[in-house]
């Protein structure tokens, strides 16, 4: 599957530090540790539905985390999925009468363009679910042999991984077995399922349905994967064993990084999976969670059909910490439309105080758990007193100009 086109990040003078992050499973910041190329799986859309603002809020946290990465010297190799096959997105085109792989295709697109106005780096790699069939298949048949996972015997040729298989799990969500029991039919878990050895059992192979999509699966049979497998296999064969970091929205720390983890554990043997696990906030909208049933989304396509700056989208959305729950609100918006204008100016100007120090702190507040309010406060500082005519370096302005779009991702 063909990623977005990316864009020329600037080269800053130095170096910045290394990135300390909230880790879910240790619950507290600590410092991230690549050795060699830092290694990021983050997990994408499923393409039923076009890019709203907490979409965009995830993917520039994890943007972030790349352009803090590169700035300290690190190669990157980063890996985002589509769920082009699940059953949210099968519902979705039954219910507009539209067939699935169209529908599929065109909000995948619409992804992409949304990823490129917003300028985020892409992934080295930017694979689709259906196109790792192959690969799911055969690590679902190890599991099966291995004795981690069963098939049901209701003919249906349903696989389930065996949690018995897990001792650990847990460790990633620090969820009590109640919290689970009642988190798991929520988002994409069947715990009443009959036949499953346990209700918090996830599903690794659908077996195939009439009248719905399936794939050979050699020795399963014919069917498609369930959701965290998908990751899991696609994480393992383009990262290796252990990752650096696994990233996501907060309403992926379970079940899908728990069991994701459990599956990759099981497949290798090495532990923990990731070195973070980093989840993202949740957006809502004028201060009530936002969500396809109450229908007020706020879509990225549509700002930018009503001519909103992506620049002033994303400094909305770097206005507040990349960890927290928070609200996007007209007000929002227009500041950060002001601020964009005021940077504009400031990098437009003929010089300005000297630039390094503002590099500096920028470096040290991103590098310190991604604090993009705390960098957005400095470089609001430069630009005051460069419109205030605190002009000693002709250097500086550029130099500012770098900066915010080599490490915040906004192009001024």
């Amino acid at each position: 599957m063909e990623s977005w086109a990316g864009h020329e990040v600037p080269r800053l003078p130095g170096r910045g530090g290394p990135l300390a992050l909230f880790d879910s499973a240790r619950q507290g910041v600590h410092p991230s540790t690549p050795e060699g190329a830092a290694t990021m799986y983050v997990c994408g859309i499923t393409p039923y539905d076009a890019t709203h603002l907490g979409h965009a809020a995830t993917m520039i946290a994890f943007d972030l985390v790349q352009r803090v990465w590169r700035d300290a010297g690190h190669s990157v190799r980063y890996v985002q999925n589509v769920t082009d096959i699940d059953d949210p997105l099968l519902e979705r085109a039954e219910r507009d009468g539209e067939d699935w792989k169209v529908l599929a295709m065109r909000e995948t697109a619409l992804f992409r363009e949304d990823m490129e106005a917003l300028r985020m780096i892409p992934p080295a790699h930017y694979v689709g679910a259906v196109e790792s069939i192959p690969d799911i298949a055969d690590r679902v048949l190890t599991l099966l042999k291995d004795g981690a996972a069963y098939r049901l015997e209701d003919g249906t040729g349903d696989v389930y991984f065996d949690l018995a298989a897990a001792p650990r799990f847990g460790y990633e969500s620090n969820l009590s077995r109640a919290e689970m029991l009642e988190i798991f039919p929520e988002r994409g878990g069947d715990p009443l399922r009959a036949g499953k050895r346990d209700p918090l059992d996830p599903l690794l192979w659908r077996g195939a349905r009439p009248d719905e999509p399936s794939w050979p699966g050699g020795e399963l049979g014919a069917g498609r994967p369930g959701w965290h497998i998908e990751c899991t296999v696609i994480a393992l064969n383009l990262l290796g064993d252990r990752i650096d970091v696994q990233g996501g929205g907060n309403d992926l720390i379970f079940p899908h990084h728990e069991c994701s983890a459990a599956h990759a554990e099981r497949l290798t043997g090495v532990t923990p999976f990731a070195g973070h696990y980093v989840h993202a906030g949740m957006i809502g909208l004028d201060g009530e969670k936002m969500s396809k049933s109450k229908g007020n989304l706020v879509f990225v396509s549509r700002l930018r059909a009503d001519r909103v700056d992506p620049m002033a989208v994303r400094l909305a959305l770097l206005a507040g910490h990349y960890r927290a729950d928070r609200s996007w609100t007209d007000d929002l918006l227009a500041t950060a439309q002001e601020r964009l204008a005021r940077w504009r100016r400031a990098a437009a100007a003929p010089a300005g105080p000297s630039g390094m120090a503002m590099l500096t702190g920028v470096r040290e507040r991103l590098a310190d758990d991604l604090d993009s309010p705390g960098a957005l406060r400095l470089a609001d500082e430069f630009a005051d007193r460069v419109l205030a005519g605190d002009a000693d370096d002709p250097a500086a302005p550029a130099l500012f100009a770098a900066t915010t779009d080599a490490l915040l991702g906004i192009h001024l």
